[in-house]
């Protein structure tokens, strides 16, 4: 019988303070969050379950890839999250020029370190104001 491996349920990511990444991840992010038990913190990003796992002991956080956040307009969407305190690490920058589409990004971080990114399939030829 074949598997379907296409659909991711939940990733997570390891946080020093799980308290401090429930507050960046609900209200600086606007994640909804959908329960804690102990240490762990679950948020709903569209179907995809995000778990906060708070590290144990005095070892560095693991740090896995990054997460990318697609929105529908990235100058509103960069700018909204600002005016909540959150630090860009650039600017928003083109990415790629696809064949139909041109990918744009702009990148920040959580308060582990864990990048983070914003990003936009645009129109081809379209340019940040």
């Amino acid at each position: 019988m074949p598997i379907n491996l296409n659909g991711l349920g939940q990733i997570a990511l390891e946080v020093r303070d799980v308290d401090a990444s429930e507050r960046f991840y609900g209200d600086v992010l606007g994640l909804r969050k959908l329960f804690r038990f102990g240490t762990l913190s679950f948020f709903d990003m569209a179907g995809l379950r995000l778990l906060l796992e708070q590290a144990h002991g005095d070892a560095p956080i693991e740090r896995g890839g990054v997460l990318y956040f697609r929105v529908a307009d990235i100058i509103v969407a960069r700018a909204a999250l600002e005016t909540r305190g959150l630090a860009f690490t650039d600017q928003i920058h083109r990415i790629i020029q696809m064949e139909d589409h041109d990918l744009w990004m702009t990148f920040f971080r959580d308060p582990d370190g864990h990048i983070l990114a914003l990003m936009m399939e645009a129109p081809k030829g379209w340019r940040p104001a």
